[in-house]
């Protein structure tokens, strides 16, 4: 059960930042393991309920460790992560909803990152082809999540005879709709979870959406 976040959590968040080395890590992995890690699976397992039943989603947990595949200068990472996804083999391809917590606190929501060119290809066809679905349902999400959807946007932004969706056209990737918080008392209880659920929730449409494009 998911019981919130700590001071020493972001304690050992700041102290792995500032000391990023094997013996660091080693004196206080006991701290990471259970103010850090262990929450973070509860709070996962928690958040995940709602998909389970959808086919086709998966939960993923990060852990502090680096790939040492990528030959990165310093061994751990300085965030944690969970992410709610398709199960797919490069998940920067595909939309998420995700969680992810560091020094400078936490933030939350529906993330796209690097989606292939030909997704966004048929991304602005079939929002040529059915604006009104679309545009209906972003504005429903921002109205609900009470902050936009961002993105990325092409230099050159494609063209398109529909004014409304000239804004949408300009997408390239990064595309987002994410909640930021600073470290607070909130954090370090378990309604934490219900406010990360409810964002999700709200933007569950817009996760689904674009599975179609990048599937």
């Amino acid at each position: 059960m998911f019981t919130g976040f700590s001071g020493e959590t972001f304690d050992f968040l700041w102290g792995i930042r500032m000391n990023n080395n094997r013996e660091w890590f080693q004196e206080h992995k006991q701290q990471y393991v259970q103010t850090l890690y262990e929450p973070m699976k509860a709070l996962g397992a928690e958040l995940f309920e709602p998909f389970q039943n959808r086919p086709g989603n998966v939960l993923k947990v990060s852990r502090i460790y680096r790939d040492a595949r990528l030959h990165h200068p310093q061994p751990y990472k300085e965030s944690l992560w969970i992410c709610i996804r398709k199960d797919v083999a490069w998940w920067a391809e595909h939309p998420c909803l995700f969680f992810e917590i560091c020094p400078e606190g936490v933030s939350y929501g529906f993330f796209l990152w690097q989606p292939k060119t030909a997704a966004m290809e048929d991304f602005r066809k079939h929002i040529s082809a059915e604006p009104r679905p679309f545009l209906d349902m972003i504005r429903a999400a921002e109205a609900a999540a009470g902050i936009p959807v961002t993105a990325e946007l092409y230099k050159r932004p494609k063209p398109t005879d529909q004014p409304a969706l000239e804004p949408y056209f300009a997408w390239k990737g990064q595309i987002g709709c994410i909640r930021e918080e600073e470290p607070n008392p909130g954090l370090f209880e378990p309604g934490l979870k219900d406010r990360v659920a409810d964002h999700f929730a709200k933007l569950t449409d817009l996760y689904e959406f674009f599975y179609r494009f990048t599937n």
